[in-house]
């Protein structure tokens, strides 16, 4: 009687088992910290069987236990920290010695063929699903890791932003007591030097901390929204900067609707002013020999106001126009990085929009507020 392909594979299999798992081993890549090598050589033997019974029985009566040892190994590998290639390499020395004891079956190349093919299937499936296992546990534990450091972080911030706001309140306090000082040396002693400089430059730091006041959102508490008119609020704004437009020599045009009125914070409206006329006085003062600030409204005829601020300095480049109004991003070696950020979020609270375009001739800050149809005395 002729003995079956499949008894002479089984056959060869099972008497070459031995040097077939030590040449295995010996083979394989793994590290001396690995808390799981001892199992190295019982995952080969579980491999081996599953190749065995592959050739016994169909795919599908042996793909839950294929699963099963899949995503057996791929957990160790996970908690050993094993690189994933590393997993891989072994998994696939084992497949090509099991190829290699296989070519020598006295059976026809045909039938070789189609050994080869099935026995690199069963390897192809097994890998398949200790990958994904392992792709798959090691997310999760990249997701845990994110969300603790997420909240870790986001618990040192909240503290350090207490921290701030109650340091930046307690540096206001004396700061009023000598702006006020200022103004009664001013009225005593109205010919004495630096007192302007002095009252200006504080009035500068007392806008800086406004903005991180702001971001804190604590100075919003008892504050009610007003009736305001924007162009008293711009000519209020152009005085204020008046020492710093005569000193970098900057010429300002106007071209303002009349009589147009907002509803909201006025002061902070004013600081988002102050803060866009201002980058852009500083900006033109290095750049330009002319200097030009152009602002500009009209209505857009859906009960809003667009305001326009534009200036002639150099093109802002467009990674940083798409981005320039986030935190900490910003075009100057000591800027901080803050004040656009707080300007949009100003805006955007009084349900408006603030944008930025800039081209080779002009940069252009837009801001768009719904406006109020008449003063409300």
């Amino acid at each position: 009687m002729a003995i079956e392909t499949n008894d002479v594979v089984l056959e060869l299999l099972h008497n070459e088992r031995e040097t077939l798992l030590s040449e295995w081993k010996n083979k394989i890549l793994i590290t001396d910290d690995d808390p799981y090598k001892e199992q190295i050589r019982d995952n080969g033997d579980a491999m081996f069987n599953l190749v065995i019974q592959f050739l016994l029985k169909s795919e599908k009566d042996l793909e839950g236990y294929i699963q099963q040892l899949a995503f057996s190994v791929a957990e160790q590998r996970v908690k050993a920290e094993i690189n994933i290639g590393d997993f891989v390499y072994n998994v696939n020395i084992g497949r090509s010695i099991i190829h290699k004891y296989l070519n020598h079956a006295d059976i026809s190349y045909q039938e070789l063929q189609e050994y080869h093919e099935k026995i690199s299937y069963c390897f192809d499936k097994f890998l398949y699903h200790a990958v994904s296992r392992y792709t798959d546990a090691k997310d999760q534990i990249i997701r845990e890791k994110t969300q603790f450091i997420d909240s870790t972080h986001k618990d040192r911030l909240t503290l350090l932003g207490q921290m701030t706001s109650s340091f930046i309140h307690e540096f206001r306090n004396p700061l009023t007591s000598v702006q006020g000082f200022i103004q009664l040396l001013k009225s005593e002693h109205p010919t004495m030097k630096y007192l302007d400089i002095i009252s200006n430059e504080l009035e500068q730091l007392n806008f800086r901390i406004s903005q991180f006041l702001l971001l804190s959102k604590k100075e919003l508490i008892g504050k009610e929204k007003i009736t305001f008119s924007l162009n008293e609020l711009i000519e209020e704004v152009l005085i204020f900067l008046y020492p710093s437009i005569l000193d970098g020599k900057v010429k300002i045009l106007q071209d303002l609707q009349q009589e147009i009125y907002l509803k909201g914070y006025a002061d902070e409206i004013r600081q988002v002013l102050i803060n866009i006329i201002f980058n852009a006085i500083d900006v033109l003062t290095q750049y330009r020999s002319d200097p030009v600030i152009e602002i500009k409204s009209k209505l857009t005829g859906k009960g809003q106001i667009k305001l326009d601020i534009a200036n002639n300095g150099p093109r802002i480049p467009d990674h940083l126009v798409s981005s320039i109004f986030e935190p900490f991003v910003t075009t100057k070696t000591l800027g901080t990085g803050l004040g656009l950020f707080v300007c949009r979020e100003i805006i955007e609270k009084h349900q408006g929009k603030l944008t930025c375009d800039s081209d080779p001739d002009r940069t252009v800050f837009s801001i768009l507020l719904p406006i109020v149809e008449q003063k409300i005395e």
